[in-house]
């Protein structure tokens, strides 16, 4: 691995680190420290995650025009912003104002990161954007463990701990970000050229498997939304339900010699790694549907967890790999937003099954809705072969 990409590592690493300590909570804090409704909750959840809907398209686009260094800065000078407000005045309605503000300033820096590690490392392929997910699932190891322990004693000092990041992570990103992005921005005149392109195929494979992602998120985002505050109805308290967080983080990095094999064996055929991880990922909310002790949910963040390790990294490698020349930040964006598409419509989905029917039903309606997703993994490359035969 070149040496320059470890500056992403440690860039992503300290800002997951950092975005950790708050999003596991969120709904937990709006249910049981603001008095909201899990509706509620996950409405302004959706909010945030609609934010980054836009975000992550305005991420892409501005690296394809302006260069990931800029781009990136922006963000996490917007992210900064909105945290110092969020540190000051954190109860309701600024609450719903300032995380709306942090889903867009997020969403702008992720298709950055990993546009960045494709143009820093092409000939790595997947590995590429399996270092970045590393570095993000080791901050999720870290962060929510140390944010059950600060939350138990005073919640107020998550949001500085967030703060004290992010402001560390500006700094990496100064002094080491700018170099990394060398032949990455594309044409000046890339979106006139764009108009020009015939062949929509790549863009419309990209299309089906962000349906993928969509579905896949919706049920995932329900770990730091129903699934969350159902933990505590059970009574396994901030810290235990952190915990299943730094086992998520922890599996995630210590399983990567376990999936190894197959990885290697299934390099070349993208469609079993992404099929294989839906599946664990249908398995694991079956599993949530008989928890009622801690054992139970960390059987499930488990087979959770692999089925991430599997589908995760998959997607931006589709991403870049669909990408015309001078658009791979744009494809990482559309890829980016699918996830955070999900993320918006999940808590809000949730919360409305658990107020109307309860837990039970909603996590069996995830299971259904997590195998549909093995639809468009199986046909997002049904646009190329179409094209193929056309130009045949």
């Amino acid at each position: 691995m070149p040496k320059r990409v470890w500056f992403l590592i440690i860039g992503m690493l300290v800002n997951t680190t950092g975005n950790s300590f708050l999003w596991p909570l969120n709904a937990i804090y709006m249910h049981d420290y603001l008095g909201k409704s899990l509706a509620m909750a996950g409405f302004v959840l959706m909010l945030n995650s609609a934010a980054g809907v836009l975000g992550n398209l305005l991420g892409g686009y501005l690296f394809d025009r302006i260069g990931g260094y800029k781009a990136i800065m922006l963000g996490i000078l917007l992210t900064i912003a909105s945290l110092i407000g969020l540190t000051i005045w954190h109860g309701w309605p600024h609450y719903v104002w300032f995380l709306t503000i942090l889903g867009f300033s997020g969403g702008i820096v992720f298709p950055g990161m990993f546009a960045l590690a494709g143009a820093a490392w092409p000939e790595g392929g997947r590995k590429a954007f399996n270092t970045i997910y590393l570095a993000q699932n080791v901050g999720v190891a870290v962060g929510p463990a140390l944010a059950g322990i600060v939350a138990d004693y005073q919640f107020d000092y998550v949001f500085k701990v967030n703060l004290g990041m992010y402001i560390l992570f500006f700094f990496i990103a100064l002094f080491t970000f700018k170099r990394l992005e060398v032949g990455s921005i594309a044409p000046k005149n890339v979106l006139s050229e764009s108009k020009r392109i015939v062949n929509k195929a790549p863009f419309y494979a990209l299309l089906i498997i962000s349906a993928s992602s969509v579905l896949c998120w919706l049920a995932y985002s329900q770990w730091s939304a129903t699934i969350s505050s159902y933990t505590q109805d059970l009574g396994l308290g901030l810290k235990q339900y952190s915990l299943l967080w730094t086992i998520n983080g922890l599996l995630i990095v210590i399983g990567q010699p376990l999936i190894a094999p197959l990885v290697k064996r299934w390099e070349h055929n993208l469609k079993r790694q992404l099929v294989f991880g839906v599946t664990l990922i249908a398995l694991s909310f079956g599993i949530i549907a008989f928890a009622n002790d801690f054992k139970m949910f960390g059987a499930a963040m488990l087979v959770l967890t692999f089925g991430e390790m599997f589908y995760t990294p998959a997607l931006p490698t589709i991403a870049n790999q669909l990408a015309p020349k001078g658009r791979q930040g744009f494809y990482q964006g559309i890829i980016n937003s699918a996830a955070t598409g999900g993320r918006m419509i999940g808590p809000l989905f949730g919360g409305i099954m658990v107020d109307q029917f309860g837990m039970i039903p909603l996590v069996l309606t995830l299971v259904v809705i997590v195998l549909l997703a093995i639809i468009p993994c199986l046909t997002y490359d049904y646009p190329l072969k179409k094209n193929k035969i056309v130009a045949d």
